[in-house]
This record gives C-alpha cells, structure tokens and sequence, in this order.
C-alpha cells in the first residue's frame, strides 16, 4: 500500500496538502455554506479548524490507507478528494470530494474521483470503493455516475443535516 501519492489527470494534479492550505480551504470551502449542505461536515469552518484539518491530514501521510489530496487545475487549487474508513476485513474503503464553488461545472470532480478510482482499485488493490450522497444533491450523483460508479441502494431518511432528512443513495465500484 502506498497511500497518498501524486495523480497526474489530463487536467489536475491531485497532491499531498500543505499547510498553507489551510487558508485556502477556510475561505474556498470553510466560509461557503452550499460546501457541507448535505453532509454537515465542515472540518473549515473557521481558520483554526482548517489549520487544526490540514495538519491532521499531513500526519496521517505515513499511513499506508490514508488518502486525501488537494485538487489543482493549472497550479490553482479547485477542490479536495480523500479515501478514508478503510474496512480491512473487506477490503474497502470510501470516497468524497468537494468542488470549490467557483469552480463547479467544469468537470473537475467527475475527473479526480475517476483517478481516484482507478489508484485505489488498480494500484492499491482495493476491493471496493463506496460513496455516498444525498438523493437532492443530483451534482454529486452525476459525478458518481460519470466516474464509473453504480448505484446500490437508497436510505430512507438516512442522513439528517441541521435539521433536515434526507435520503441517502449509496454507490460503490469494484475491481
């Protein structure tokens, strides 16, 4: 296992953080309330969360089933994509990403989770791949769709953020 390396795409390198993420994350992702609508999950919310996120992630990088990279198109950072909660009894592990709000709609997030993919389930030998995301957030579910992964199954009412139900549709790809 190699954990997270650089990918190279046709139009992204998806790499390791650094600190001076941090920043960046805060103002791109943190201060942006569409970013964590359906998941309720902002490790940026303010800038000592994103320093305290950053350097959590930069730890982890000597762990063989670690994965998370900054998305960056021509030197700019777009967005981030990360594997965690691998399963060791099998063999599988969970993806999600965020797309700067900026920068949506120009394919980015369809790219790196189609590299991502293919990293995890060609060199790192992953049996699975899931992913999720709730049935409002079509975004998400076409980018699933377009990387490669297919619908399992719906949770009724199974994600609530901030008050709010919704359903939760389950993807997964394999090798």
């Amino acid at each position: 296992m190699s954990g997270t390396i650089p990918i190279q795409t046709e139009r992204l390198l998806l790499r390791r953080y650094r600190m001076d993420d941090a920043e960046i994350l805060y103002r791109n992702l943190g201060q942006d309330p569409s970013s964590c609508k359906y998941s309720g999950w902002n490790p940026y919310a303010d800038l000592q969360m994103a320093e305290n996120s950053v350097r959590m992630f930069i730890e982890q990088y000597d762990k063989p089933h670690f994965y998370g990279w900054m998305m960056e198109h021509d030197g700019s950072p777009v967005g981030t994509i990360g594997a965690y909660d691998y399963d060791a009894q099998n063999h599988s592990i969970e993806i999600g990403m965020s797309v700067f709000l900026s920068c949506r709609g120009h394919g980015y997030a369809a790219e790196a989770v189609s590299a991502v993919l293919r990293y995890l389930l060609e060199e790192e030998n992953i049996s699975a791949v899931t992913a999720w995301c709730a049935t409002e957030n079509t975004a998400s579910s076409k980018v699933l769709e377009k990387a490669g992964m297919r619908k399992t199954h719906t949770e009724i009412n199974g994600l609530t953020v901030n008050d709010e139900t919704y359903d939760r549709v389950w993807y997964t790809c394999t090798n």
